[in-house]
């Protein structure tokens, strides 16, 4: 029989809970896309403000999963950053 070994189990911990940046305050992720929404920004290589939200400190592109953007619009956040970059606007 196999022993459960509850002194090395964790109970609670979530490797999400340090991706508070788009969380909610119960730990769950809201299922709306927050660019999809009614007098939601344009996403262009010249709105710098709203690419910067979508980048880590370290200039890479933050998963869909986090920030629970749609999938086109995903597709249209990664080649406006790209774009962006190559300009040097990030």
């Amino acid at each position: 029989m196999k022993r459960k070994n509850s002194k090395f189990h964790k109970r609670g911990s979530n490797s999400l809970n340090k991706l508070s940046l788009f969380q909610k305050a119960d730990g769950r992720f809201s299922k709306k896309c927050p660019l999809s929404l009614k007098n939601a920004p344009v996403i262009d290589y010249k709105n710098v403000n709203l690419l910067k939200k979508y980048m880590s400190d370290n200039g890479k592109i933050i998963s869909s999963k986090i920030t629970s953007v749609s999938f086109n619009k995903q597709k249209k956040l990664t080649r406006e950053i790209k774009r962006a970059k190559i300009l040097g606007l990030l």
